[in-house]
């Protein structure tokens, strides 16, 4: 059972985190390694809305363990402090695995106080074998090209074809990334992230991740505590899930969001017109999802593809009214014109363009064991589908591969630490990508940290999202070390921004939705 966190938490005191080295605000002194690291050459490569932008690369080794041996590329982006008062590099990453670090720097530098951001370098990477940096993984492109199969394998031929699927991903993989592939995981990316605080002249590195990102910084600070000077993670991976168990979990709370999405669609029904009862409208979407699968919507969406059309609402409710409008037209008015274009915008990828999946898979098939047994993967998926049917099987083949991953996997790593600064981190109670309960566990296993948790908030991803509660604690950490301190479960809570309302009943988006609805852009799916 999930915990709820008003009911645990006390009265938030704020109180000023301790830093190891220097007060609060002083620009870090780099060390003797950092000062004789090749800085990147920075040029200009900013756009209208992000004019102060530049970017870089950055030559590391592929193998750490190697240092002289073959390089690769990474591709970072910065925008530069403007103040007087210099805190140092502030490392930022989105998630995913797989997700582009590059534009987040641009928005997290934009969306800060103007006073904070401008204390900070504010770095984005892509992490190894991501978008621009080189090689870039793309194992088998069109791996999701429409019409797929359906994700519930109701029949031996079904599990048979979605079989073949997951085991000629991993086959192509390992045939054109054999070299690559045993450094595309987490550890490697927190060296690489180490050698970008040294490229940069900095005796300690601030880190702010979301999602994956999180487990990211953790094992950053794990490896190198005393190079952590700040450190903030928002949308909290459990560490000790990774990486099969998380997503089984994972199953579970994606259809309670999924409910939550059928419930305010009931409390729209003047607007959408499928009925006041959150059973019966949840009915309705799954006899759209079996109709598609007799007959795909303009031979493009099949059941597969109205589950990666509806999963990105269990991430971010701005995109709730989309979803129920297209759901609406095509059960009341046998029109599916707007379900294929919100496919299309939501949950279609290009066929040429498997990277982050690509980066997805390697990084959680190589960080941690995954069951070679396909039996256990039906036992455990069928388990979880009669209490979560929502996206268990479309999860679960998402995953597969790691089934038949040529690549040996690593023992996770525990992140574990009672070195650290005060971090500061960031959880909604119903978050379906990372439950609530990660964030739980990350603050029990970092000694110092301090949490606050978004009471019934269910979008993933909350901090500059609109939020004020919340961005104001984001800010005053990152001026000075200022951290909440509790007394009970949480160290501070806020509430949660109010769901959105149906298309034709709003004037705009409002700032906290456009917020909210940029930041999701950016973020990786899945974790």
């Amino acid at each position: 059972m999930r915990k709820r966190a008003a009911a645990l938490c006390g009265a938030a005191v704020v109180v000023a985190g301790a830093l190891a080295a220097g007060p609060a605000g002083a620009s870090p002194s780099p060390t003797a390694e950092a000062a004789s690291a090749a800085r990147p050459a920075w040029k200009k490569c900013g756009t209208t809305d992000r004019p102060t932008l530049q970017c870089a690369s950055l030559k590391v080794p592929l193998d750490h363990g190697n240092p002289s041996g073959k390089q690769i590329t990474l591709a970072l982006s910065r925008v530069p402090h403007t103040a007087r008062t210099y805190q140092g590099p502030l490392l930022v990453n989105p998630g995913g695995p797989g997700g582009s670090g590059l534009p987040l720097a641009g928005f997290v530098a934009s969306s800060l106080p103007k006073t904070v951001a401008a204390q900070y370098d504010v770095i984005g990477f892509d992490p190894r074998g991501v978008g621009r940096s080189t090689p870039a993984l793309n194992c088998r492109p069109g791996h999701f090209a429409p019409v797929r199969p359906d994700s519930v394998p109701f029949t031996v031929e079904t599990e048979r074809a979605n079989l073949a699927r997951v085991k000629a991903f991993a086959e192509d993989c390992g045939k054109k990334y054999a070299g690559v592939l045993p450094y595309i995981d987490t550890l490697s990316t927190v060296r690489d992230m180490d050698a970008i605080r040294r490229a940069v002249g900095a005796g300690r590195l601030n880190y702010f991740g979301y999602s994956y990102g999180t487990y990211l910084g953790a094992v950053y600070a794990k490896l190198y505590p005393e190079r952590v000077r700040r450190l903030v993670l928002d949308s909290i991976v459990d560490p000790t899930g990774v990486w099969y168990d998380d997503n089984l979990t994972q199953d579970l709370a994606f259809n309670d969001r999924h409910r939550a999405l059928m419930a305010w669609i009931a409390e729209h029904d003047t607007t959408y017109r499928l009925g006041t009862d959150p059973e019966r409208v949840e009915a309705r979407w799954y006899a759209m999802r079996a109709a598609l699968a007799k007959k795909p919507a303009g031979g493009k969406v099949g059941p597969s593809e109205l589950e990666d059309t509806f999963m990105p609402g269990g991430y971010f409710n701005g995109y709730w009214p989309h979803l129920a409008k297209a759901f609406a037209a095509y059960v009341n008015d046998r029109d599916a014109e707007p379900l294929i274009e919100t496919y299309g915008d939501l949950g279609a990828v290009d066929p040429a363009d498997g990277n982050g999946y690509s980066v997805y898979t390697a990084v959680q098939c190589r960080d941690a064991h995954w069951p070679r047994d396909w039996d256990e993967w039906r036992s455990d998926n069928w388990s979880t589908y009669t209490k979560a049917p929502f996206m268990t099987w479309s999860n679960a083949w998402y995953n597969a591969p790691c089934a038949f991953w040529p690549t040996r996997s690593r023992h996770p790593v525990d992140v574990a630490n009672g070195r650290l600064p005060p971090a500061l981190l960031f959880q909604a109670t119903d978050d379906a990508a990372t439950p609530y309960e990660g964030g739980a566990t990350m603050h029990a296993l970092l000694g110092g940290s301090s949490l606050v948790v978004e009471e019934g908030g269910g979008n993933h991803g909350i901090t500059l999202s609109g939020n004020a509660c919340l961005d104001r604690h984001l800010a005053a950490y990152l001026a000075d070390g200022t951290v909440p301190r509790g007394i009970g479960a949480a160290d501070a809570v806020c509430e949660a921004l109010p769901d959105p309302k149906p298309l034709s009943a709003r004037a705009g988006t409002g700032t906290g939705t456009a917020h909210g609805a940029t930041l999701h852009g950016l973020l990786g799916f899945r974790g």
